[in-house]
């Protein structure tokens, strides 16, 4: 297994993944099958930008030239304060191990690598909102449970 960031020539398996994520996670009634073209040209522009960007860092786990688990990371940049340096800190989302590579220890070693490359690169921290079935998961990688942030969605006012 090899563990690195995506490349552009990863573009085709990690959207067929996301697509596959959300069918496994969602509703069908949320969307329709026949909606997979207009998703590809979407999700292929998002992935192109944000693998060439400083701002999106998406680790995958590799076998045999097949991407079987990834995690996608976005750096927040913080305003500055004085008296102290400012590091960004990491938004880590779309965190999805296929299948029938689940329960082999693959993500952990992922999350490890990636806990590893945080605190070599100075981030502040990593905030997550785990689905409540992988709780566990990040709590025996380290993660710790904190409050729930406040939100707020214009449509409903």
């Amino acid at each position: 297994m090899q563990i690195r960031l995506a490349e552009i020539r990863d573009i085709d398996q990690l959207i067929q993944m996301r697509w596959d994520f959300t069918l496994e996670d969602f509703e069908i009634n949320t969307f329709k099958r026949n909606d997979y073209q207009s998703f590809v040209v979407e999700c292929r522009q998002f992935l192109e930008s944000a693998i060439s960007s400083n701002n999106w860092f998406i680790w995958v786990a590799e076998e045999e030239e097949k991407i079987v688990s990834h995690i996608y990371l976005e750096l927040i940049h913080k305003v500055p304060r004085p008296g102290r340096i400012t590091h960004p800190f990491v938004y880590m989302t779309n965190v999805y191990t296929s299948k029938d590579a689940r329960n082999k220890g693959i993500g952990s070693k992922l999350i490890t690598t990636i806990n590893e490359w945080v605190k070599k690169e100075h981030y502040e921290f990593i905030i997550v909102w785990p689905s409540e079935e992988s709780t566990g998961y990040y709590q025996k990688n380290g993660y710790i449970q904190c409050k729930e942030p406040m939100e707020f969605f214009p449509e409903l006012i």
